[in-house]
């Protein structure tokens, strides 16, 4: 039998039309991935508002009883540290490798990294190619005397403090672990620029380094091949680092644990994420609880 064209069409169409409105309509399912949450604290020390991003560890909840150490990272923003960061302590929180207790991460966003995280310099080219630097030590201030207690006061921790710095972030932690020790439990420093001010940070004089020193410290120095520093003096990366660690090592307490550790397959770019991933291996040589 020979169906015409038109007659063709007006028997297939309507089926045609059912089948389609007889599909599900797609619809986008998709939601934001949220890996933290963001916090804004007003600080006297500084005289700004300031950024922090903080991871919370799987099980976190404010109506039970368990508590958390807190890991706050320098550079901390989410276009710098603060994500790769939250991942090794999230893998290392993974019950078959159970290496880091389930742990906050406060990662302090930058505004000016230099001003921040120097001391005054005595070296006058460096004044002039950096004129905002020098104020380190009210950053410190803002840190112990805002923000731990603002972290404190606002989720659930316990008295354990680690710090992770680089670069100039691993020169505010070295200022922070010889002037004020006790601000933290564990220091990650990684490639700290020490040549600062020609070095002088580390002929610093340091409740540390005494008999009497009784807090448990432990401090973990990652440094990659990296050669000359950018100052005017001629030093070197990989030197300063090993004779912060050898000063370290000679301390006269016995509550302070050092470990230096040398990346000759990274650089000043990449050696970040190899260096903290060993720390916590270091600084966490057992299988852990929270406690």
């Amino acid at each position: 039998m020979t169906i015409t064209t038109p007659l063709f069409f007006l028997l297939f169409f309507p089926a045609l039309t059912f089948a389609q409105a007889s599909q599900p309509r797609q619809t986008d399912s998709s939601k934001p991935f949220v890996l933290g949450r963001i916090e804004e604290i007003n600080s006297m020390q500084l005289a700004e508002k300031r950024t922090l991003n903080i991871y919370l560890p799987a099980g976190y909840n404010a109506n039970d009883t368990l508590r958390y150490p807190v890991i706050y990272l320098l550079d901390g923003s989410a276009d710098e540290d603060f994500i790769h960061i939250v991942g090794l302590v999230q893998f290392n929180n993974f019950s078959w490798i159970n290496r880091v207790p389930k742990s906050i991460v406060v990662g302090i966003a930058n505004v000016d990294r230099r001003r921040d995280f120097t001391y005054p310099t005595t070296i006058e080219a460096d004044k002039k190619r950096f004129p905002t630097t020098g104020h380190s030590d009210r950053f410190i201030a803002f840190m112990g005397d805002e923000l731990q207690p603002f972290i404190d006061q606002k989720y659930k921790t316990t008295t354990a403090k680690t710090i992770i710095g680089q670069s100039l972030g691993g020169l505010l932690a070295t200022e922070v672990l010889l002037k004020q020790p006790r601000l933290f439990d564990r220091y990650i420093i990684v490639s700290p620029s020490l040549w600062w001010d020609n070095g002088s940070l580390l002929n610093q004089p340091s409740a540390l380094l005494q008999s009497d020193y009784a807090k448990e410290t432990a401090v973990y120095i990652g440094v990659g091949k990296e050669g000359l520093t950018p100052g005017d003096a001629p030093r070197v990366m990989e030197v300063d680092a090993n004779v912060l660690a050898e000063r370290i090592r000679k301390t006269k307490s016995r509550r302070v644990t050092v470990y230096f550790d040398y990346l000759p397959q990274e650089d000043h770019a990449t050696v970040t994420h190899q260096a903290v991933f060993n720390a916590l291996r270091l600084l966490y040589p057992a299988p852990v609880t929270n406690k």
